[in-house]
């Protein structure tokens, strides 16, 4: 395991396991303003790691291609950031 995403994978599988809660409240018919605030805090959780992902990404991927000097490689990494944001506001 890739040990600078090791609290990200926690925290993935905490994710994991708050949404089968949520399905287990839909399965018990609980009430639904109920699973709209645990729904609300598992896409903040959702949030928080793409946030870290994204820090990462930018702390080891993109500071790697600036320091090699390759401009290929800068400007793949420069294009992927620029997708990733794009996908991201969606």
């Amino acid at each position: 395991m890739a040990e600078k995403f090791s609290k990200e994978i926690a925290r993935m599988r905490r994710i994991e396991g708050q949404a089968r809660c949520i399905a287990k409240m839909m399965e018990d018919d609980r009430y639904c303003i109920d699973i709209i605030n645990q729904r609300t805090a598992l896409e903040a959780a959702l949030r928080a790691t793409k946030a870290k992902i994204l820090s990462i990404h930018a702390g080891h991927c993109i500071e790697e291609a600036v320091q090699s000097g390759n401009a290929v490689d800068q400007r793949e990494k420069f294009d992927e950031l620029i997708d990733l944001f794009g996908k991201v506001g969606r």
